[in-house]
């Protein structure tokens, strides 16, 4: 189980909750399927076989995590994304709670040296 903040922000679109970790790293993640929390990516934790390969995807190639996700998303057939809490900019930060979730790696099927 994995501690992680669940921040409400109002936006010029309405209301939308993110989940976001505590301390936050820049190689850290949560990664959203079908606009639902799913898994987490952590390029230095090298424990997971999926983290390494998104570590090698991102890092190595030079290509942002939301690069890599579409590209994962066109072959996969799937809808992976990071949330961006406004489009434009603008939000206001309502609340904040402490959540429990269970999130796991991205699928290593899912992964290909050869994106």
């Amino acid at each position: 189980m994995m501690k992680l903040l669940a921040t409400t922000y109002r936006t010029l679109s309405g209301t939308k909750e993110v989940l976001e970790l505590p301390k936050k790293k820049n190689t850290q993640w949560i990664v959203y399927q079908d606009n639902q929390p799913a898994y987490f990516v952590d390029f230095y934790d090298l424990e997971h076989e999926s983290n390494s390969m998104m570590n090698s995807l991102v890092l190595c190639t030079k290509r942002s995590i939301t690069e890599v996700l579409e590209l994962l998303n066109k072959r996969n057939n799937i809808n992976l994304s990071i949330p961006k809490i406004s489009r434009l900019g603008f939000s206001v930060k309502l609340k904040s709670e402490v959540k429990h979730i269970e999130l796991q790696p991205i699928p290593e099927k899912w992964l290909s040296y050869s994106l």
